[in-house]
């Protein structure tokens, strides 16, 4: 058997400012040419095993290891990070944090610049990785004016470029829309293939990983390795859903339908599923056994936006006709590819740009002339990063901010703020610093520091991003919770799933106009509609289609029914 290119051997260690170790006793082997996916919930020591593999542990975050890590035939605590880059090339979860030079060309040329590579070769290995990764047109291009999923192709362009054995990407998904990140997997597969580089995946996104074969997937729990399996045995265990792990959505929806599954039946994918005539009509069975549930009463329309237009420069122009009603109590979904327009549709509802021509209504009234402070009382807007929006050091004070001119006494500012935390779960934190927060419980006090303000309409710029199920569940069932209380709630997401099982609607845009608006089942459902907003058809649709099973949105509808009564009900 080949020598491991990577190998831990009952490998502990502990960061110098933790209590306990953040890795335990960890026994991991990994072979040249691999591709392997990195799984867990949030601080199940994805992050702390990768950096261990890159020299990150213990050359900028210092802590005590013992046993041994072998990585490239070099013991990694005797090496320097310098020689551990020559072997193992990291790309960021953020491309932006990893560019220095002001074009492409000189960014994927930086590794070689140090090494005092000659001109001449540099320009030919400079040509060669940019060909690999198809940006060889974008040469002359800065880094900002590229797309996410063309930023990923540079960060990876220039690790390629030093020829490394090891390829390690720490969640690539999370800032590209869904056909950028099925873009990115078919990439790394492809490039796996062709430079038989030892590729380490770290990503939330199990199912969409998984659009290209893996050839194990390592566990993580608590800094232990749970399991370390074949993805079709893996699968067809509870392992990943007792760990927090959401489940490729067909294999939950095949689970309901009473198909046993075996790694025999290769469950890896949707199409590579090895289903029998019976487990077909296992699955007809249980969509033809329950009737789909009443609509819900139709609301008035609140929100109102009529022909909206808008460029940032004269000659280019950002939204184009725009027009939409949102009506009370709504949660629905914007989606798009990275430029399409959407997070300037909340800059625009907001108040933070004012449209060319066009008119925004709220309740009836139009509200284009309407400042910035006056649409906050009744428009609240969450950024994605919760980090850019707190100010305050204290978590009261901070939900407290935006009351301080409302005339309202110390009392009353108290006790709505008192209020808001406990509709928010941060009543027993009200006097904790917010440095003392977890990322999600972060969130949440910005929900609340806009919620306190009695808002109609919350907007949502990527609630979920970098959140793993788990986080990812308690932040949407708790926006949720005040959805039902009569907040409309608006979410600008590239997450299909969270699309799928939270908005009954989706508003989907490209190029500056809304080329839909129809049910997130149906938006899921057309291929046509996905290739052109640069979505991802969910596996249910596949299902469906091998199931003989029409509309397939009707099939989608009923799954994300079925399974919101099953998480709440346990039924």
């Amino acid at each position: 058997m080949n020598t491991p290119i990577i190998s831990f051997r009952d490998f502990t260690f502990q960061y110098r400012a933790q209590a306990r170790p953040t890795l335990y006793n960890i026994d991991l082997d990994i072979y040249p040419g691999e591709k392997i996916l990195i799984a867990g919930p949030s601080g199940s020591g994805k992050s702390t095993l990768a950096s261990c593999i890159n020299g990150l542990i213990p050359f900028s975050y210092p802590g005590e290891s013992s046993g041994i890590l072998t990585v490239d035939g070099m013991e990694a605590k005797k090496e320097s990070i310098f020689a551990l880059s020559k072997s193992v090339g990291t790309v960021l979860q953020d491309p932006d944090g990893q560019f220095i030079g002001l074009t492409v060309a000189e960014d994927i040329a930086f590794a070689l610049e140090n090494d005092c590579v000659p001109q001449k070769e540099m320009h030919a290995a400079v040509d060669k990785a940019a060909a690999l990764v198809g940006v060889e047109r974008h040469l002359g291009f800065a880094p900002h004016e590229l797309s996410g999923g063309q930023k990923q192709r540079v960060s990876l362009a220039g690790v390629m470029v030093d020829a490394v054995k090891i390829l390690l990407f720490d969640e690539p998904l999370a800032n590209l829309d869904p056909a950028a990140g099925k873009q990115t997997i078919e990439l790394i597969d492809r490039i796996q293939k062709e430079t038989d580089t030892t590729v380490l995946i770290i990503e939330h996104r199990l199912e969409d990983v998984l659009w290209r074969s893996v050839d194990r997937i390592v566990l993580m729990e608590e800094g232990r390795i749970a399991a370390d399996l074949r993805p079709d045995e893996l699968l067809c265990t509870p392992l990943l859903t007792k760990a927090g792990i959401r489940e490729p959505l067909y294999l939950t929806a095949l689970k309901y339908a009473g198909v046993a599954l075996t790694p025999e039946k290769r469950p890896a994918h949707p199409d590579t599923l090895d289903l029998t005539d019976a487990d077909k009509e296992a699955v007809r069975a249980w969509y033809h056994g329950a009737p789909a549930p009443a609509p819900p009463p139709q609301q008035p329309v609140l929100l109102e936006v009529k022909d909206l237009c808008f460029g940032y420069t004269k000659d280019r122009s950002t939204l184009q006709n725009v027009s939409f009603t949102v009506r009370k109590g709504e949660m629905t979904s914007i989606v798009g590819r990275n430029g399409a327009g959407k997070s300037t549709l909340s800059k625009l509802i907001c108040g933070f740009e004012a449209p060319d021509s066009g008119s925004i209504l709220l309740d009836g009234r139009d509200i284009t002339g309407d400042t910035i402070r006056q649409r906050a009382a009744r428009i609240g807007y969450v950024m994605q990063n919760p980090n850019q929006m707190i100010s305050k050091t204290m978590i009261f004070d901070e939900v407290a901010l935006g009351l301080a001119k409302s005339g309202l006494s110390a009392a009353q500012v108290r006790e709505k703020v008192e209020e808001t935390l406990k509709i928010c779960g941060l009543y027993p934190f009200r006097n904790w610093p917010v440095s003392a927060l977890s990322f999600g419980q972060k969130k949440r006090v910005t929900i609340a520091s806009v919620l306190v303000l009695g808002p109609d309409v919350i907007i949502l710029d990527e609630p979920t991003a970098g959140q793993d199920f788990r986080h990812y569940t308690e932040i949407m069932e708790f926006l949720r919770g005040l959805n039902g209380r009569g907040v409309t709630v608006l979410m600008i997401t590239h997450d299909m799933h969270l699309m799928l099982e939270y908005t009954p609607r989706a508003l989907v845009f490209s190029d500056g106009r809304l080329i839909a608006d129809r049910t997130a089942a149906g938006v899921l459902c057309d291929p046509e509609l996905i290739e052109r907003a640069a979505l991802k058809e969910t596996s249910l649709f596949t299902l469906a289609g091998r199931c003989g099973i029409e509309p397939p949105e009707a099939f989608v509808q009923r799954f994300i029914d079925y399974d919101r009564e099953v998480r709440e009900h346990g039924c």
